[in-house]
């Protein structure tokens, strides 16, 4: 361009701006300029793909195509190169897009269906596009899920909480229920990550221990707190890949089992006396309130007591720790919350086409979800002191004096 035409795109530009016109629609003052944008990023691509074994073969350039790009913002014809035999694939616009399609994929990463993702494209372009294109084009997206399930993970996370979700997934022409398996960890900034997601036929110790082994294969080297469901050998799986972890089984889950077997009558004053038991200010007075509540219940309720005595010493790990680490741990209150915000976005499905599907939707809810997670736990500097005093040289913290510059 020159300067006369720069000034003169500059006039065009706020004399649009301010009158609420589109900068980008045929008549718009950026449209020259992106659309030279993307015609000579296009021109970029065919010299890199008319390489010398494609001209050895007796491919050349071909002359130029034309096809309008439609975006929210307006619409403008681009100038397509061509080659001879027809084997260039652009990057930027492929064959046969007319439509921008990060605004596509942000629609499904939010849970809109296909369909409704059809009706708003057909509402907002006037294109009609089938449910196998859009497919196509969240597929997209294929390579940095799995790019992402290999990524490496930080050496040491103080709090990981392990737990599965269900999902209804097609397996040839069947409607089979699968486990989504999740695990959220706050390293040792404070911050919360999502670690990983797995799905497997259904939950499982033996499953987990896979999984597990797979985290300490992404340089995921040591645990210091695993937060987990009552699962029977979860804990065993835990510890057979991290020997130094504690874990930590969710009071709310034994109390939820528990009361499966309490009478509706009975479950009030159940309920109250077992607060004294989880409640306790001390292991060792959580004991003698699990023995009072024994000896008032345990003739009626045997399984129940006998549940909490098997159980005790992974669902009193939290004692060893200040309030603000309970808090954090007897629980998994954290990853449970994770899960209702992955469920705003998938109850709408009913069931997912393939297993990659339903890992598309979940990677692209958890990447919005993590953009929320900008600033460490509450008080973690205070946290994270006693951490590296209890799990002395297991969690080094960085002292070191930075002067100012």
């Amino acid at each position: 361009m020159t300067p006369k035409q720069i000034d003169q795109l500059q006039e065009k530009a706020l004399a649009q701006l301010t009158s609420g016109q589109s900068l980008f629609g045929p008549d718009g003052a950026f449209a020259p300029m992106l659309k030279g944008f993307i015609e000579a990023a296009l021109q970029a691509e065919m010299d890199a793909h008319l390489d010398e074994s494609q001209r050895e073969g007796g491919n050349k350039r071909n002359g130029k195509g034309r096809k309008t790009i439609k975006s929210s913002a307006g619409s403008f014809q681009i100038e397509t190169p061509q080659d001879r035999q027809s084997s260039f694939q652009p990057e930027l616009v492929k064959k046969r897009q007319t439509v921008l399609t990060d605004k596509i994929i942000g629609l499904y990463g939010l849970g809109m269906s296909l369909r409704d993702i059809s009706s708003h494209i057909k509402e907002l372009y006037d294109t009609d596009l089938s449910h196998t294109v859009l497919s196509q084009i969240t597929d997209r997206i294929i390579p940095e899920v799995k790019a992402w399930q290999a990524r490496p993970l930080e050496p040491v996370y103080c709090i990981v909480w392990l737990d599965a979700m269900r999902y209804k997934v097609r397996c040839d022409d069947k409607v089979a229920h699968k486990a989504l398996y999740n695990i959220l960890g706050i390293n040792r900034d404070g911050h919360k990550q999502v670690l990983g997601t797995y799905i497997s036929e259904s939950e499982g110790a033996n499953f987990w221990l896979q999984v597990l082994t797979d985290m300490q294969n992404l340089r995921l080297e040591d645990i210091l707190i695993a937060c987990t469901d009552n699962l029977p050998g979860f804990s065993e799986a835990i510890c057979s890949i991290y020997p130094k972890a504690e874990v930590q089984s969710c009071i709310i889950h034994q109390i939820r089992n528990s009361l499966k077997y309490v009478t509706s009558k009975d479950k009030k004053e159940f309920m109250r006396e077992l607060k004294r038991v989880y409640r306790a200010d001390t292991k060792e007075l959580a004991a003698l309130a699990l023995e009072e509540l024994a000896g008032k219940w345990e003739a009626k309720y045997p399984v129940v007591i006998t549940s909490w005595r098997d159980n005790w010493e992974k669902l009193t790990t939290y004692f060893q720790y200040t309030p603000a680490i309970r808090k954090l741990i007897y629980t998994t209150n954290a990853i449970e919350g994770y899960h209702r915000q992955i469920r705003k976005v998938t109850k709408t499905k009913g069931a997912f086409t393939s297993d990659m599907a339903l890992l598309k939707l979940v990677y692209l809810a958890s990447q919005n979800i993590e953009k929320k997670w900008t600033s460490p736990l509450q008080n973690w500097a205070l946290t994270v002191q006693q951490l590296a005093i209890k799990f002395k040289g297991r969690l080094p913290l960085d002292l070191t004096h930075k002067p100012n510059r």
